[in-house]
């Protein structure tokens, strides 16, 4: 069907159409007609039997994700206490905190779930594209069923099917991540994947092509009079280096270059990928949705930014210690703990174009009259903008810049942190900034009890921290000490007990995790006034996370809500302990009765 005509242009065919027409007249004999025309052959169908298939296979799969986050999200109290609804919950939990190594190739697996999903995706591609026979067609001098193989014809479909779903993955607001509850950061590795699944797709689609012209020999031909190969080909160029840069090993050493030229080449694939397709059938309205989609997801973050926080907000900037910036936004806005914002640093040079993840460390004010609510992020500057803005507090302390906000984004899913009986907070290095609003809605929680009498018992809180540098026990002190002053808290809950390692001190032979924090062989001098006002303890060497959280896994009746932000491979041990703790869960054996874990990978 023929959907109105658009201005010609001479990398297309003209006239130039929405849709190209699907009215053809089959001059083969009856038979061969039939057999040309099979559902899973015929080409002016081609667009609804696997592009549609494909659409309809990722519906499927956010649909499946979305009724399971929202049966988890609105079941009622009831039906959590029920050992069948927690058995069901422990099994979904186990998918998605169990990862593997795989010592060989020094690869890190997704988790259990993810993989499954992979498979899931394999097997549907490998059945659409290898499933229908025949691969070409049984053409010859004097018959011809079609120039296209079948088989690039079906992964060509199948490859620009996958295009709206893998750009729009990775944006920061997308109704993905608002159906499935999956937060943007997490859904990276589902839009590399889908990359892939599309790269491969790409490759067969072209070599079937390139076979069949060889072998009539009008390759060379082909090349020099058809628009559809070379635009097909620098599209497939443009796909090979963002996804071999894409690759982790790369892609961490070349940061900085991969980011600038990753949207570079996205264009420059898009556009070549767009003239290729040639409004054949209705490809280009696969090119539609992902610019609706894309644009909205766009949009959304820039209305935000723009007319929720607007441009007149300014961060100040203070060095808390030789590692630590911290950054302050006053706003009026709210947030959960565990999230992180983007900013964007105004007359930064070419850092005002780009913004910057950051996790925020302090909590919204509630119930406080006028008084302000500031967003408050610790960072470790390690070069680039941040090493600038570190230089510059070091001279001028309360620099401020302004700066354009967007988020939040992320954080704990579902129930709160605070509603679990138990909480076990982990964070490594830089990262420690992660614990933080969670503390502080332990002791605000706790002082909002004693004041109303309230007899029930408070969550009890353990914060494990580790760090190389002497100099993080000083702020992250003086962080809550500052937040216990501005809220009125003038006593420390006996429910909250943090331990602070410092990993580049010399580790004592004994277990230290297994050992009385109080325990004065181990523990070192700490800030007088801190120590006093908070229960603090410092050690050195390396704590034991594993049976940290095997301790915390196994409070028998209760349930438990771990939070951890550190290197993959502190998280490697929390969310192996953490899985462990749902197949006892599973079991029934002694062990918490509920285990949630949220993680964040700091590198």
């Amino acid at each position: 069907m023929d959907d109105g005509l658009m201005s010609g242009t001479p990398w297309l065919d003209q006239p130039v159409m929405l849709h190209s027409s699907r009215e053809e007249t089959c001059e083969l004999t009856p038979a061969q007609c039939e057999y040309r025309n099979g559902y899973w052959r015929y080409w002016y169908h081609a667009d609804h039997v696997y592009a549609l298939g494909t659409v309809y296979f990722f519906i499927a799969v956010v649909g499946v994700c979305f009724i399971g986050f929202y049966l988890q999200r609105l079941a009622p109290r009831s039906l959590r206490e029920k050992t069948w609804w927690r058995k069901v919950i422990a099994s979904f939990r186990f998918l998605s905190y169990r990862h593997y190594n795989v010592a060989a190739i020094r690869w890190h697996t997704p988790p259990l779930g993810v993989i499954l999903l992979l498979i899931s995706g394999a097997v549907f591609f490998l059945a659409m594209t290898l499933g229908p026979k025949p691969y070409y067609w049984p053409n010859t001098r004097t018959l011809s069923y079609g120039g296209s193989p079948p088989l690039a014809t079906r992964a060509g479909w199948m490859a620009l099917a996958c295009m709206p779903f893998m750009i729009i993955l990775p944006t920061k607001s997308n109704y993905i991540a608002s159906l499935t509850g999956v937060s943007h950061e997490r859904l990276i590795v589902f839009h590399n994947w889908v990359g892939w699944a599309m790269f491969v797709l790409a490759l067969v689609h072209t070599f079937p092509f390139i076979v069949v012209n060889i072998g009539k020999g009008e390759m060379v031909t082909e090349w020099n009079t058809s628009v559809a190969y070379w635009t097909g080909v620098i599209a497939l160029i443009a796909q090979a280096y963002l996804q071999v840069f894409s690759l982790r090993f790369i892609r961490d050493r070349f940061y900085e270059f991969f980011k600038v030229t990753h949207y570079v080449a996205a264009v420059v694939f898009v556009v070549f990928f767009f003239i290729h397709c040639d409004f054949r059938l209705s490809s280009w309205d696969y090119f539609i949705a992902t610019g609706v989609l894309y644009t909205l997801s766009f949009l959304y973050s820039q209305v935000r930014t723009y007319f929720e926080f607007g441009i007149s907000n300014r961060a100040s900037f203070t060095m808390v210690s030789d590692l630590a910036l911290k950054v302050t936004i006053p706003i009026d806005t709210t947030w959960r703990p565990g999230q992180h914002m983007f900013l964007r640093f105004a007359h930064m040079g070419m850092h005002a174009f780009t913004a910057h993840p950051f996790t925020i460390c302090s909590l919204p004010v509630v119930g406080r009259g006028t008084r302000q609510a500031k967003l408050v992020f610790y960072v470790q500057p390690r070069g680039g903008l941040t090493a600038h803005l570190a230089r510059a507090a070091a001279l001028n302390p309360g620099y401020s810049v302004p700066v354009l906000l967007d988020g939040p984004y992320g954080g704990v899913q579902g129930r709160p942190l605070h509603t679990y009986d138990y909480n076990l907070v982990i964070a490594c290095g830089a990262g420690a900034g992660l614990s933080l609003p969670f503390v502080m809605e332990s002791l605000l929680r706790s002082a909002w009890n004693r004041r109303a009498e309230n007899k029930k018992p408070c969550t009890k809180i353990q914060v494990i921290i580790a760090t190389r540098g002497a100099q993080l026990v000083q702020w992250y002190e003086e962080a809550l000490v500052d937040y216990l002053e501005e809220n009125g808290v003038n006593m420390v809950p006996d429910n909250l007990n943090i331990s602070i390692y410092q990993t580049g001190m010399s580790e004592p032979k004994s277990n230290i995790a297994a050992k009385d924090p109080e325990s004065p062989d181990e523990k070192l001098n700490g800030n007088p006034e801190v120590v006093r006002r908070l229960p603090i303890s410092v050690f050195s060497g390396r704590p034991d996370m594993r049976t940290v959280v095997r301790d915390a896994a196994n409070q028998s009746g209760l349930s438990v809500g771990i939070a951890a932000c550190g290197p993959r491979e502190i998280l490697k041990i929390v969310q192996d302990e953490a899985a462990a703790a749902q197949l006892r869960i599973m079991s029934s054996k002694s062990s918490a009765r509920e285990v949630y874990l949220h993680s964040e990978i700091f590198s």
